[in-house]
């Protein structure tokens, strides 16, 4: 039998607090971390490969890096000793290349790494205490340098190359900003800035010089050559202060003439929070500019501007809001960790820091300028924290999660694709599908929920009080299912919802629970040590296993459900059957946290708390008989096997979701029992239905009226059309006259300078053959007699240097001869002195002949030399003559060249002319052609045009279908106006009626007539009692004779029982019978009483109901006139009450103006007294008499209001007295 092992198939997640934990491969692929792996994913075709991190004392990746040619993945791992491992992706499986760390230098991690431009140099960060800089040359493994970069209370956030030079890194972090140089053998630091305000938390190279970083208060720095240039903000408020910023640069020590600070830089005002302020925590370069994030949940794109070093911001891109969760803002609240840009730069991608991927296609974002740009889902929707509960069903290829993020997912593993996905208030521990896939249950921190799996939704349908369940069931069938709440496990009917039984037994937490096959058996096992097999039928223990020193965490039960299966925290796996441990499998040190047997009983897979998937066989063994694959950087939560065996699931607290592929060794697929097919069904509401039918109904109509409209449009447009092509056609046909006469203008223009081309070409050709025949004689004379010249001139000085060489050797023989000669003479007089002189004089003979010796031979070499010399220059000139001939020959050959040129260069043009001939052949031919083509058209466009007059002709018959059906509609339209005017009418009524009612002068009117409707509708009461009391008297009269019909028929039946007693005789039952019909029946009431009886019920029912409904219809309107009568009253008692208010204010302005005009007199008549004398003047007078006019005028006015109030209050009064009381409220006391 093939041993069984899993395999990575698909995974969903991302892992956080990986720096650069997204990259991309190549233009359709990304590679970013999750779980303890890497992941390759195909963005179009949507497959998954995997790079498996390491499991060798890693305590989790810290940090990612691509080479710039795409080939090599560089992932750091935490551990006792950091390492650096460089994968190949090229090949097939990403093999392992290089394992980098820092030798002898003890390191804990690396937080930052990257790839020179030419992928041969890699450095890396290493974390505290240290913060040293590693440069290695990657593929010999060797640290070719290494720098300390800062202090330990001074974080490294981000190093990288210079694009264009392996030599130059740039680090940034907390307060620190340093290019670094690698030169002999070590990292030299090349810049020297003051920068501890500023937390730098990226940076990228936008060219060899520039380096633009970005701060936590949402500033982007630009740096040249190490120097700060200039800054702005990626926020885009107006206020700004230049002076504070450039007070605050100069600070840095940075060159003020070298500053630029950008009109878009913002001044952050003095009473905003410092938590409020966008950070920059992920900035890229692309051809165009950056991009960079600005803050939760924005990314902004900054592009060249045409000045030199700035940039504008084009473009924010948000994420959205999140329409499946119960607050949509919290999806806008996402901080950006890392963005990357594709290769073609057609694509950019963001990861959060709540583990979700963006992307969003840049062109888009260019091109809806006027729209805001909104990221979407890379693949779908993860879960950003702890996965607590997973399920499957049995009817649907779904799985089912939930996570303390309150969320519930459905996703599905056949499609790997999220299905749905909701949040609520709550955080969710639990979850179960139902076997139909139907329906879910969720267990909440407050509630258990039942609900249903919507097309689009998921929505409560019914709630139990199990509060804080962290495990919940469904039963194989479907028909219960269990829920836990603490140490109590409660099973429900999901049919009834009723508690059909209560298990208790545990004394600590219940941790996991599991149905048998045939539901007849529910395992649990829980914090106390305790594992119970329960029977669900009549809620007893079947049999149980108790150790007090376990605290269980995960059980399972064997498909035959004699066995059972459980871990936890004393790191051994035990079998359990009949009461009693069989066997204890040790885990080597590591908890097991979850267990899963597959449905053939042939292998146990076991999750733990570092993450890790165990494959045991089945049977176990003593032996440590297990595969282990790397799977999670949590503990496993869940684990859960596909019904038919194909895929095993997991779920971590890292939130990821892993499916695996359960195999044999040979790489086949486990066979299974039987083929399982899927249901498709889903649910949707009634009201979802109603409203989805209701928006087809309405967008049919919609398109209805469409399709009216632009037949509509298209009739004008035919129109529009056809009268263009009027116009065209006309124009074409006056074009096409005028390109005839063109081109018989041509024609002639043509055949005219074909004859003038011809002349002049015969001219030329005439021309050019004699020149080229008086150049050539010319030529060939000129050379004969110059090459004579130089055969000469070459004779000449060949027998001249023959002739020097002679005689110079002539002149060294006898210089030879007369020197020997000399010498003797010399030696013989020199002997002979010596022997004639003395030894004194001997000496000053030889001294004096040594010197004359000298001056002969300084002499002879004297004339020597000026001989050489004279026959050197003669020898010289000659070889000068001989040189400017040679020179001359040059340039008659060059003349002779130029000719020939020139004669080339005719021929080239004759040859020119003859083309542009054959080109104006071409262009005639192309004319002609053009000519027929426009024939041609003409043809088309008369076909066209009979086409479209066919056209109008059907349209014009359409357009009479159509006024047909316009006739019938206006018809229509009419009667519907007919029955719409009486209402109309009835509405004109009714306004007229309440502007009736508005005007105090027609309520009087008004009161008459509901009066008299009052007295009417009094004689109608009066009459309908009349009418009443005749009713009531006939029907008395009616219940006498029905009376009588009864005594009668009483005396009828007596006879009758009678006359049956002679049945037995014949005669006298005959006999008897006759009396009777004699003494009961008579002529006429056999003709009448049935017509008669029928006629009059019918009558008297149909007054009855005509009496019921005038006394009805008249209650009602009595009622509605009372209360109209009420209403008026307190209307018009509320008048009253304005008024009499208004008179008492207006009397009490009158006492006061009274009393002032009283005062005006009594101060005019003292002041006539003081003033009585002449000097008064006429001004002054003038005043007061005016005043004393505008005074009396005043009070006049007052009168005459105050009358006409007074009249307007006894109308009211009178009115009042003639109607009849309607309420207790009094009026106002008048004051006077």
């Amino acid at each position: 039998m093939a041993s069984i092992v899993a395999q990575c198939h698909y995974i969903f997640g991302l892992r956080t607090g990986v720096i650069n934990n997204i990259c991309y491969f190549d233009e359709q692929t990304v590679i970013f971390p999750c779980g303890n792996n890497c992941v390759r994913y195909n963005i179009d075709q949507r497959w998954q490969r995997f790079i498996p991190g390491s499991t060798e004392k890693s305590q989790g990746m810290q940090a990612l890096a691509i080479s710039a040619n795409r080939r090599y993945l560089a992932v750091s791992e935490r551990g006792e000793k950091g390492t650096i491992t460089v994968y190949d992706l090229q090949h097939e499986q990403s093999r392992k290349r290089k394992v980098l760390s820092g030798g002898e230098v003890p390191v804990l991690e690396f937080v930052s790494m990257a790839f020179s431009p030419d992928s041969k140099y890699l450095i890396g960060q290493a974390g505290a205490p240290d913060w040293t800089l590693f440069y290695w040359m990657w593929e010999k493994q060797k640290v070719m340098a290494s720098v300390k970069t800062t202090g330990s209370t001074n974080p490294i956030n981000q190093v990288s190359f210079n694009p264009q030079d392996n030599t130059q890194i740039c680090v940034s972090g907390n307060g620190v900003f340093k290019l670094f140089r690698y030169a002999e053998g070590a990292l030299k630091q090349s810049n020297f800035l003051k920068l501890e305000s500023q937390n730098f938390m990226s940076h990228t190279w936008m060219s060899e010089e520039r380096v633009i970083a970005g701060t936590e208060t949402g500033r982007l720095l630009v740096f040249e050559s190490g120097d700060l240039r200039w800054e702005m903000s990626v926020t885009t408020k107006p206020a700004t202060q230049e002076a504070d910023r450039s007070d605050r640069m100069t600070d840095q020590s940075v060159n003020q003439s070298n500053i630029f600070v950008l009109l878009s830089s913002t001044a952050k005002s003095e009473g905003a929070a410092p938590a409020r302020m966008p950070r920059v925590t992920a900035i890229t370069s692309y051809s165009k500019g950056f991009a960079c994030s600005a803050g939760p949940g924005t990314v902004c794109l900054f592009e060249k501007t045409e000045e030199k070093d700035n940039y504008r911001k084009t473009r924010e891109i948000r994420i959205p809001a999140d329409p499946c969760s119960n607050e949509p803002s919290h999806a806008e609240q996402q901080e950006m960790v890392t963005l990357c840009i594709s290769p073609s730069e057609e694509t950019l991608v963001t990861s959060t820091d709540r583990g979700q991927l963006y992307s969003i296609t840049l062109s888009s974002a260019e091109m809806s300028k006027g729209e805001q740009a909104h990221f979407e889902f890379l693949s779908h929707s993860f879960h950003s924290n702890i996965i607590t509960g997973l399920s499957i069903c049995i009817r649907k290829p779904l799985i089912a999660t939930c996570s303390l993020d309150h969320s519930v997912r459905i996703w599905n593993f056949e499609t790997n694709v999220l299905e749905l996905h909701k949040e609520f208030q709550e955080e969710a521990f639990s979850v179960a599908l139902h076997p139909s896939g139907l329906f879910i249950l969720v267990g909440f921190s407050d509630k258990l929920r039942l609900m249903n799996l919507l097309i689009d939704d998921v929505r409560t349908f019914k709630e139990f009080t199990v509060r804080g369940c962290r495990e919940c069931a469904f039963s194989h069938g479907g028909h219960m299912f269990a829920a836990v709440n603490g140490n109590l496990i409660h099973i429900y009917s999901s049919t009834t919802f009723d508690n059909l039984l209560n298990l208790k037994g545990h004394n600590g937490k219940v941790r996991a629970i599991v149905w048998s096959t045939d539901d007849s058996r529910l395992v649990s096992c829980g914090m106390d040590g305790a594992v119970y097999e329960w029977n669900t039928l009549n809620s007893k223990r079947e049999s149980e296993s108790v150790l007090k020193s376990c605290s269980y965490t995960g059980v399972t039960i064997s498909p035959d459900a004699k066995t059972i299966f459980a871990v936890g925290t004393d790191c051994t796996l035990k079998e359990i059957q009949d009461c009693q441990i069989l066997r204890e499998v040790a885990a080597d040190d590591v908890a097991y946290t979850t267990i899963a047997m597959s449905r053939s009983g042939r292998v146990l897979f076991a999750g733990t708390s570092i993450g890790t998937v165990r494959a045991i066989k089945y049977p176990l063994s003593t032996q440590k008989d297990w595969i282990e694959y790397q799977a999670h950087s949590g503990a496993v939560t869940k684990m859960v096997i596909t019904f038919d065996d194909q895929y095993l699931l997991t779920v971590s607290e890292d939130g990821c979701l892993l499916i695996w592929k359960i195999i044999d060794k040979e790489g086949r697929s486990l066979k299974r029992d039987k083929d399982i097919t899927y249901a498709e069904e889903i649910l949707i509401t009634k009201s979802d239905l109603e409203e989805k039918n209701q928006i087809m109904m309405e967008l049919k109509t919609r398109v209805e009226e469409l399709k009216m409209e632009n037949e509509y449009q298209l009739r004008l447009k035919d129109m529009n059309y056809n009268e263009k092509i009027k116009d065209l056609s006309e124009k074409f046909v006056q074009e096409i006259e005028s390109l005839k006469t063109k081109n018989q203008v041509l024609k002639t223009e043509k055949e005219k300078q074909e004859l003038s081309h011809q002349e002049v070409m015969r001219e030329v050709v005439e021309k050019h053959s004699r020149e080229q025949q008086d150049f050539e004689s010319t030529s060939n004379q000129k050379l004969m007699l110059e090459y004579e010249k130089y055969q000469e001139l070459q004779l000449k000085s060949q027998l001249m240097q023959e002739g020097y060489e002679r005689q110079l050797q002539a002149m060294e023989d006898s210089k030879g001869r007369t020197l020997e000669e000399l010498t003797l003479f010399y030696e013989a007089k020199l002997q002979e002195k010596m022997l004639m002189l003395g030894q004194d004089e001997s000496r000053q003979q030889v001294r004096e002949f040594e010197e004359s010796k000298k001056q002969m031979e300084e002499d002879g070499d004297r004339e020597i030399q000026d001989i050489r010399i004279k026959y050197e220059r003669k020898l010289r000139v000659e070889h000068e003559i001989n040189l400017r001939l040679k020179g001359e020959t040059g340039v008659m050959r060059k003349k002779f060249s130029s000719l020939q040129k020139d004669i080339d260069d005719r021929n080239v043009e004759i040859e020119k002319l003859r083309v542009e001939l054959q080109k104006l052949r071409g262009v005639i031919k192309s004319l002609e052609k053009d000519i027929l083509g426009l024939k041609k058209e003409i043809q088309e466009r008369d076909e066209t045009i009979q086409d479209k007059e066919k056209r109008i002709y059907d349209l014009k018959k359409k357009n009479q279908e159509l006024e047909k059906f316009k006739f019938v509609l206006d018809y229509k339209i009419k009667e519907l106006k007919k029955q719409i005017e009486p209402r109309e009418n009835d509405i004109k009524e009714m306004k007229e009626q309440i502007q009736e009612w508005s005007s105090v002068g027609r309520m009087e009117g008004e009161l008459d007539q509901v009066h008299k409707r009052n007295t009417q509708l009094e004689l109608n009461i009066t009459e309908l009692r009349l009418k009443l009391k005749a009713t009531d008297k006939e029907m008395h009269k009616e219940m006498q004779r029905v009376r009588d019909v009864e005594a009668l028929v009483l005396r009828f039946r007596t006879d009758l029982h009678n006359c049956v007693g002679f049945i037995q005789e014949p005669k006298k039952l005959k006999d008897s019978v006759r009396e009777l019909y004699a003494h009961y029946v008579q002529q006429s009431d056999v003709v009448d009483i049935v017509g008669v009886d029928a006629d009059i019920q019918r009558e008297y029912s149909r007054q009855r109901e005509h009496l019921e409904r005038n006394v009805a219809s008249l209650k009602r309107k009595l009622a509605k006139d009372t209360e109209v009568h009420r209403t008026d009253n307190v209307k018009i008692m509320k008048e009253n009450v304005s008024l009499i208010k208004e008179i008492n204010d207006l009397r009490q302005e009158l006492r006061l103006v009274r009393t002032q005009v009283h005062d005006y007199k009594s101060q005019m008549g003292i002041n006539k007294k003081k003033l009585s004398s002449s000097d008064l003047t006429g001004g002054g007078l003038v005043a007061r008499l005016n005043f004393e006019e505008e005074a009396e005028r005043i009070i006049q006015l007052q009168r005459v209001e105050i009358q006409r109030l007074k009249m307007q209050i006894q109308g009211q009064v009178q009115v009042h007295s003639l109607r009849p009381p309607s309420s207790s409220t009094k009026l106002p006391v008048l004051t006077t």
